[in-house]
Formats: C-alpha cells, structure tokens, sequence
C-alpha cells in the first residue's frame, strides 16, 4: 500500500498533487511555509519545516510514509539533502521531480555565476536597472551595490522595508507569459537581470524576454545536492508510485 509524501511548493509539485488526487493516490501534500498563502491543494497539507533530517525522519515514520517525492525548489538544496538524508535512515524509496536546466541559446548573453555572491559582484559598477528575480530570501547581499534600481517579483508583499534603498516590488503569482514579461521589462528599463537557473517553463518568460531585448542575463547556478533518483516529468512519477498519470481533460 502506498502512502506518499510530496515535498512540495512548485508547480510540478502542484501537476503531481492533482494528477495523485485523480489517481485516489494516498498522499501528503508538504509546504515549506515561506509563501504565506500558498496555493490550495486537493491533497490532504502540512505547512512548516520538520526539523532537520532527522525530524522528516520521525515524521515519516509516524505518519506511515512509504515513499517520498522531492518536488521542491531546484534552490531548496537544505530541504533535499534533509530528504535524502532522513529516507536513508527510514530506508524510505526516494524520487526528485526535478525540471531541466534552463540552456544559454544562441544569442543569450548570459554571465553564468556558482552563487548569489558571485552574482553580486557580476554587477556594474555604474548605475543601471535591474530585475532582480531570485526570490525575497536572498536579496540582503545585493545591499552592497545600493546604486541600483531594482525591480522585485513576489509572492506575498514584503512584511519589512527592503534592504535595498531604490526597489519597486511588483506581487504576482507565476506562471509568466512573454508579452507580459517584454511589457514589464519595457515599461521599467530594465537593462540587467538576475535569476537563478530554475528550469521549467512557469519562471522562463523572463529569460526569453532578456534575450529578446538583448539584455544580459546574470545566471546563477543550481546548488549541488546529493545524488537521488530523478524523473522530469509527473507521469514518470506516477508511474514510479505505481499509478497511471491522471492529468486531467
């Protein structure tokens, strides 16, 4: 009997949490807790860390979990080690619904950096415009070039002044359309992005627009994680639960 628990907040993870709730698949739906409103699910929720490896470890036992599925962030690197981590101590079978890396195509004018502090220092020095698209946990170091512009993209409104003295912080939830992205970029003069090298097609109107307009694009790097099983799609995932795919009409 399967019991599963998805680790999730992405839009796959969402395709997986419906297409589970077709299939009557027994299943946990795992926020992390960092999107105030996250969106609803059709799976039973749990919002909120679990203390480490070994806590995720306690809660799959307690809760009688036979497989886990990593659908996280492709950035959420502490939370998928913890997985990896605490399924090797419950000898739980382990999966990562992980998309592809987004590739530099020809024309991209991409400066690709390992981290956020790289990508800090990738900057001009000169004043200049920038999208910063890299989530509100990671924009304290880019404090120290305050002569920029810059332009955020949430989820939920900040809850405290930025660290950054000139910022326009548009809310919005994915996914994104190209029009859109082209308008937003126009209407702001953007001359510089920054993004993390998330994949998939909800966060990728962005990149299409810089290249696009020709602008450049400072591309961090994924981080590295533990080596695990992958799939790339919600069908494979599906299957490796042993259900078919139920993806909707």
């Amino acid at each position: 009997m399967v019991r599963a628990l998805i680790l999730g907040g992405t839009s796959d993870a969402n395709l997986l949490a419906e297409a589970a709730a077709r299939a009557e698949l027994d299943a946990i739906y795992s926020y992390g807790g960092r999107t105030r409103a996250p969106a609803h699910q059709p799976l039973p929720t749990r919002t909120g860390g679990f203390g480490g490896a070994s806590g995720l470890a306690d809660y799959i036992r307690r809760e009688s979990i036979t497989h886990v599925v990593d659908a996280t962030h492709p950035f959420a690197a502490e939370m998928s080690r913890n997985a990896v981590a605490a399924c090797m101590i419950t000898q739980t079978p382990l999966i990562a619904l992980e998309r592809a890396p987004w590739a530099k195509a020809t024309g991209d004018s991409w400066i690709e950096v390992p981290d956020i502090a790289s990508a800090v220092a990738a900057l001009p020095e000169q004043r200049t415009r920038v999208f910063l698209a890299i989530g509100r946990q990671h924009i304290a170091p880019f404090a120290t070039r305050p002569q920029h512009a810059y332009t955020l993209r949430f989820v939920d409104p900040p809850e405290a002044a930025l660290p950054l003295p000139d910022a326009d912080v548009i809310v919005s939830r994915g996914p994104f359309t190209l029009t859109g992205d082209l308008d937003m970029m126009r209407a702001r003069g953007i001359a510089w992005i920054v993004a993390r090298n998330s994949g998939g097609d909800g966060a990728r109107a962005k990149i299409d627009a810089a290249g696009e307009l020709g602008l450049p694009v400072i591309m961090i790097a994924r981080p590295q994680v533990p080596d695990r099983p992958r799939a790339d799609s919600v069908t494979e995932v599906m299957q490796w639960l042993g259900h078919r795919a139920c993806l909707g009409a």
